[in-house]
């Protein structure tokens, strides 16, 4: 779309939802995986914009809301061990699992901290050489190559009193099972922006040849996630199938090398259970045998039980795409942003989140 570029912003807003009018599609449905996609897209209102013959419907891409209730509980095992800092990003404190959330256990006199980054958590593990700091790790390839880095300078710097529960999870198994699955009905992807940024638009590229949807990358900008949708209902359009990039000051073919080769070095893939999606192999991220030192589920005996789910909670429908927030009983009403039941409702990327704040 080089024509865009002759004009300034806000025409090519006017220019792209002109477009987007003209090509008289027959009804898509087009899916944003990334969280940050589905907050921009309801805080500026970009649904409004788009033809009635064109939706968008969120995915999986909020990395706390497909942390299975499972995962949860073993966090929530390993703050109320003895003489243990468990630490981790704080959007995850008040997700339920099936023996309350981390942030119940924090009332309950488990010392839990909210850190900004591993490099955090590994200080609180420099700084407390008396107590076993436990890392609960959650997100995609954006935020695991960050704990691979804090685990190879525990190792350098022989601090051993830290360890992570790793709940890691990478994006192309899921997106695959998606496009796979006939009940999603989906006409194109718009992929992660953040996520390409580390796995690169190459990583898209079986997909697209396997199944034949429509790949685009795009940026967070509502200009960029517009221009993203105007390409997908281009390639529809002209029948085609194809991995493009609309972010290409972040997004190169190849992503960043140097990070995937330090995720691959600490990390090899497994199974993961995603809430919604159900389990999914290769699709998480476990320590590979050389650094299971540091693996707090084997330095303490924390397995994994069996995932329950929240009564009456449609957060693993929504996180699918079969339905839409909305469409829960608990939506609005027994389930808000101050007293969540759901997962979806509790991250500040959640499609429930983000329906409820902004309509």
């Amino acid at each position: 779309m080089e024509w865009l570029h002759a004009y300034r912003d806000a025409e090519r807003v006017g220019r792209l939802v002109d477009f987007l009018a003209t090509l008289e599609l027959p009804p898509v449905r087009f899916m944003e995986v990334c969280g940050t996609h589905t907050v921009a897209i309801s805080r500026h209102g970009l649904r409004s914009l788009l033809p009635e013959t064109i939706a968008l419907t969120s995915g999986p891409g909020c990395p706390v809301c497909v942390t299975a209730g499972a995962e949860i509980d073993r966090f929530v095992k390993a703050a109320e061990l003895d003489g243990v800092i468990l630490a981790t990003f704080g959007d995850l404190l008040r997700v339920p699992g099936s023996r309350g959330s981390l942030q119940e256990a924090r009332s309950g006199g488990a010392d839990v901290r909210p850190v900004y980054s591993t490099l955090d958590a590994l200080a609180l593990a420099r700084d407390n050489p008396g107590r076993q700091v436990v890392f609960a790790g959650v997100g995609f390839e954006t935020t695991a190559p960050t704990v691979a880095a804090a685990l190879a300078m525990a190792h350098r710097q022989q601090i051993g009193n830290f360890s992570v529960l790793s709940a890691h999870k990478i994006m192309p198994p899921a997106l695959e099972l998606l496009a796979s699955d006939p009940e999603i009905s989906i006409d194109g992807l718009l992929c992660p922006g953040h996520v390409s940024v580390l796995i690169g638009a190459a990583a898209y590229r079986p997909l697209v040849e396997k199944y034949r949807i429509p790949c685009v990358i795009a940026g967070f900008e509502p200009l960029d996630i517009l221009e993203g949708v105007a390409m997908l209902a281009l390639q529809v359009k002209e029948n085609r199938a194809e991995v493009e990039i609309a972010y290409r000051r972040a997004v190169s073919e190849e992503g960043n090398r140097r990070a995937m080769e330090l995720l691959a070095e600490v990390f090899a893939p497994c199974g993961a259970e995603w809430r919604g999606l159900g389990s999914i192999e290769g699709s998480g991220l476990e320590l590979r045998g050389e650094w299971a030192a540091y693996d707090a589920g084997l330095r303490f005996g924390l397995g994994l039980g069996k995932s329950v789910e929240p009564a009456g909670c449609l957060c693993g429908a929504v996180l699918r795409s079969v339905r839409q927030p909305t469409d829960c009983r608990l939506f609005g009403a027994a389930c808000t942003p101050a007293r969540p039941v759901g997962p979806c409702m509790v991250s500040s990327e959640g499609a429930c989140a983000a329906r409820y704040l902004y309509g």
